[in-house]
């Protein structure tokens, strides 16, 4: 039988949170038919015992190499054969009902193309995943000592939504964390796949700009809940030592750069698409 959901799962190099990941979509997804699709980077051999001796139901598309996130989700896309999409990293545990209530939602709203859940830390805070898109400035304040100055806090609570933020409440927002989201197969045949030129960092920006283009809503949805281990790989506060020594920086710089070089000039989509609707 088809499945109505495919969930594609972007692993690297953890095969035990990987295992939890799994154990718990098995625990807690009901009332819908699913498919489980895995696509690991640098793939080790204890990731290949895990799935072949835990999980051999599922598809496994393995990589020799880092290929990195849009890539993997790219991957898993073109394998998937479900109507509705659940794209996740290998560090989310869903929590139960969070996803059939995604999958009905998306069915009842079809003018929505991304819709993204709660994401709650382990000590049950939540965590931020909604956002404004990006300016060059963003960036710059964010690393740099200049987010101490009034001005710069000002511009970044504003890129983090602080004052319009209401995490009981679905709101329509510029971008949501890529760490879970759901879209469909008609919205992926409009808006097209991810932009695998960025390697890591902005791919999912990129993808809700081009969501917005598309004239496709962009959600956050609370009524899902997932938890997600989240490590800031590219965090540090010396942004000198960071680009010096901290890989993950760097390619988050780079990315930022693809990012503004590829819409600086554009309006904001999200906002042309409110002004339409008005």
């Amino acid at each position: 039988m088809k499945p109505e959901l495919s969930i594609i799962i972007t692993s690297y190099k953890n095969p035990s949170l990987l295992k939890l990941c799994l154990e718990a979509i098995k625990e807690n997804i009901e009332g819908i038919n699913y498919e489980i699709i895995v696509v690991d980077s640098e793939t080790e051999e204890e990731t290949y015992d895990l799935i072949r001796e835990k999980f051999p139901d599922l598809d496994f598309l393995p990589n020799k190499r880092n290929v990195g996130f849009s890539t993997l989700v790219n991957q898993g896309l073109k394998k998937a054969k479900g109507d509705f999409f659940f794209i996740i990293n290998s560090d989310i545990i869903i929590k139960k009902g969070s996803v059939s209530r995604m999958v009905e939602f998306m069915k009842k709203n079809p003018d929505i193309g991304l819709i993204g859940p709660k994401l709650i830390n382990f000590d049950n805070s939540i965590q931020q995943s909604i956002f404004r898109f990006y300016e060059p400035v963003t960036v710059i304040y964010r690393r740099t000592f200049l987010k101490k100055f009034s001005f710069a806090k000002r511009h970044l609570s504003k890129f983090l939504m602080e004052n319009e933020k209401r995490y009981d409440k679905t709101l329509d927002v510029d971008w949501i964390m890529g760490s879970a989201m759901m879209t469909s197969r008609q919205s992926i045949e409009k808006v097209g796949k991810m932009d695998d030129n960025f390697f890591m960092y902005f791919e999912d920006v990129d993808w809700c700009w081009r969501f917005w283009e598309n004239r496709l809503r962009v959600v956050y949805y609370p009524m899902a809940e997932v938890y997600h281990y989240h490590g800031k790989q590219s965090a540090n506060q010396n942004v000198l030592g960071a680009l010096l020594f901290n890989r993950y920086t760097r390619v988050h710089i780079c990315s930022a750069i693809r990012f503004f070089c590829k819409h600086l000039k554009k309006p904001n989509p999200h906002k042309v698409y409110q002004k339409e609707k008005k």
